[in-house]
């Protein structure tokens, strides 16, 4: 009887289960069955991207305040913000009866749910490592990633992270879990590229399409504002059409709430189904869309000073002018001849060290150096600064929101392989990010730093002009102007003027809008008396279109006499970047109440800052125009009055023998 029962064939129900256990020996990893979130991310099949799902998607950045200066050309459009999960609490009840409905069902093919699956979008991963594939697990490691970050940035706990926590340990397989925590521990877990975006106002832009366009061409960049623009009007009518099926929705839950005929539910219940599809697509198009427009639109440059001149570097005009040249009676050195003859400056030995483009300071350079740093640390706080020194590797999204670009063929920015992380050229970026995320009070305005810091910098074809690889006859003389241009400035450069690393002292001011261009004229100011008291001759430039960054907003450059290279050479810069780095960054500050007004105490609207930045002293060429210029008939240096404390009273610098 018992051979006879074992000889039986299988009910559907056995087999059913047979299949179940081998499935579940064949795959390393089982899908826990939970309900998905509503709100997709979902990348490009061939661009891997991590989203914030819990934000809105079209408008992660959106901000209500009002435009401040015409230069604010970067907050983005509030109309028709789709909604996040969390407030699409009506769809809770098509949710739970879909997930009663698919409980009677086999799961979802596997082959099938990978198809469908998001991919995350990394920089690095270990080879073994291995991504949820599945339908049910499609956010989970979106909401994982979300969560550490939210850690990371707001501390254990954070009521704000907590969103995170309950969508990722409801999605994710605890194996899942585990084997990233594992990972997290022994510093195997991927790096995730940091996505962010700028608070772009496209309907300022798009109102504004003339005087935008016109100051592209004036600056000569290559943003697409056509494109922009129709991006932005797809985008509008995508939301547009999700909030519609949103609504939708939000009806056909309302119906299930009241009792139905087993028939009509079940009705309700497909309805409900189809909806969901149909809206997680659009919502996976609106955040490709967004994703799109904002890469788009942050190459649009910041708007430009009314007084700012038009064109190239040629059609900068001179603010100022201070001094004449020193009358030298005898054969001028430069500072290459100068530095080995003082014994204080050692160019060969560093190319063979780290390369071309380095140097050693030795003896008295290196006390000049620091006398350099201190005096002028001493000056500026003087005016109110607080002083600073820096983090010298920053993430990479910390630079793009400062407005440079940390990868590209001619990129200035040494970026960290297997992070994301990068070393600065300036401390304007640290210093920038310092309030990144934060609003400040009004009354806490003016914030002013002055930072020291060492620079990194690619100089990337800084020091000529590139050729073409296809030359016809008639740009055959081009070639050889370019080929000559590019010997001179190679031969200009050379020695300390363009470097890979340096000292800089950097001011940094963050301030209301109405009093950014004040700040302006005070930051050129400073740098002016420095200069003077150094008894350096040099002229203040107010740069043309063409040679001001895409974040600023007017700059003006300090150009020193160097006598022995027999040109001026820029030693200074003072930019204006009203809110062009602030909209990127996130700060900003609340204006006071009037005590008449009926608004919460502190409730008021925010502002977006202003920033500002100047260089104080880089170390490099001030060495170059103190050497240069103070240099004497016996071969020795006059080390300028206000630095003779900061060198323990050393008054000159005498040629050594060897």
């Amino acid at each position: 009887m018992a051979e006879a029962q074992n000889d039986k064939t299988p009910s559907l129900a056995e087999e059913y289960l047979l299949k179940g256990k081998e499935e579940k020996e064949d795959v390393t990893v089982k899908p826990a069955e939970v309900k998905e979130v509503e709100t997709p991310v979902i990348a490009d099949s061939e661009e891997v991207v991590t989203e914030k799902a819990e934000e809105t998607p079209a408008a992660a950045a959106v901000e209500e305040s009002p435009q401040v200066t015409p230069a604010s050309t970067i907050e983005e459009s509030s109309e028709t913000t789709p909604l996040s999960p969390e407030e699409n609490s009506g769809e809770t009840a098509v949710a739970a009866a879909e997930e009663s409905s698919e409980t009677t069902e086999n799961s979802v093919d596997q082959e099938e749910a990978a198809e469908e699956a998001p991919e995350i979008k990394l920089e690095t991963a270990p080879a073994d490592f291995r991504f949820p594939t599945t339908n049910q697990t499609r956010h989970c490691f979106t909401r994982y990633i979300e969560y550490h970050r939210c850690v990371a940035a707001k501390g254990e706990g954070a009521p704000e992270c907590d969103k995170f926590a309950k969508y990722y340990r409801a999605l994710c397989p605890g194996e899942w879990i585990d084997r990233w925590n594992e990972q997290r521990e022994n510093g195997t877990f991927p790096v995730v590229k940091q996505q962010w975006k700028a608070a772009i106002d496209f309907k300022w832009i798009r109102d504004n399409k003339e005087a935008v366009s016109a100051n592209i061409i004036n600056r000569n960049s290559n943003a697409n504002l056509e494109l922009v623009l129709q991006l932005y009007e797809k985008m509008l009518n995508v939301q547009k059409e999700v909030e519609r099926l949103r609504e939708e929705r939000n009806a056909v839950a309302n119906k299930m709430k009241g009792k139905l005929e087993p028939s009509e539910r079940q009705k309700l219940i497909e309805e409900g189904k189809n909806l969901k599809e149909g809206l997680m697509t659009l919502e996976e198009d609106l955040v490709k869309l967004t994703d799109e427009l904002q890469q788009e639109a942050q190459c649009i440059p910041n708007m430009t000073h009314p007084d700012v001149p038009i064109g190239g570097e040629d059609c900068s005009t001179i603010r100022k002018m201070v001094g004449s040249p020193y009358e030298l009676n005898f054969p001028v050195k430069d500072h290459l001849q100068l530095g080995k003859e003082l014994d204080i400056l050692e160019f060969d030995a560093a190319a063979e060290v780290s390369g071309s483009k380095f140097y050693y300071l030795k003896n008295e350079a290196v006390m000049l150096e620091m006398a350099l740093v201190n005096w002028t640390l001493s000056e500026v706080m003087k005016r109110g600064f607080t002083p600073l020194t820096t983090p010298e590797l920053v993430r990479s999204s910390v630079v793009e929101k400062c407005g440079f670009q940390p990868r590209g063929t001619n990129t200035q920015v040494y970026s960290i392989d297997g992070s994301d992380q990068c070393l600065i050229g300036t401390a304007e970026i640290p210093v920038g990010g310092i309030h990144m995320d934060s609003i400040l009070a009004e009354s806490s305005l003016p914030l002013k730093y002055v930072a020291f810091s060492h620079c990194f910098r690619t100089e990337a074809g800084a020091a000529g002009t590139a050729t073409r690889p296809y030359l016809p006859l008639h740009e055959l003389l081009y070639k050889e102007v370019s080929v000559l241009y590019g010997t001179l400035m190679e031969f200009l450069s050379r020695g300390l003027y363009r470097v890979h690393q340096f000292s800089k002292v950097e001011m940094f001011i963050l301030s209301r809008p109405e009093d950014s261009n004040s700040y302006h004229e005070e930051l050129i100011g400073i740098e002016e008396d420095l200069f003077s008291s150094l008894g350096l001759h040099y002229k203040t430039l107010d740069m043309a279109t063409e040679d001001l960054g895409a974040p600023a907003y007017r700059k003006f450059d300090v150009e020193a006499w160097m006598p022995g290279l027999g040109r001026y050479g820029e030693i200074s810069s003072a930019s204006n970047c009203t809110d062009y780095q602030s909209r990127r960054l996130g700060i900003r500050y609340r204006p006071a109440q009037p005590s008449s007004t009926n608004s919460k105490k502190g409730k008021g609207p925010t502002q977006f800052v202003h920033t500002l930045n100047a260089t104080a002293c880089a170390v490099p060429r001030m060495i170059i125009c103190l050497l240069e210029n103070h240099q004497q008939e016996d071969g020795s240096v006059i080390i300028p009055q206000p630095l003779r404390p900061f060198m323990g009273g050393l008054e000159r610098i005498f040629p050594r023998s060897r």
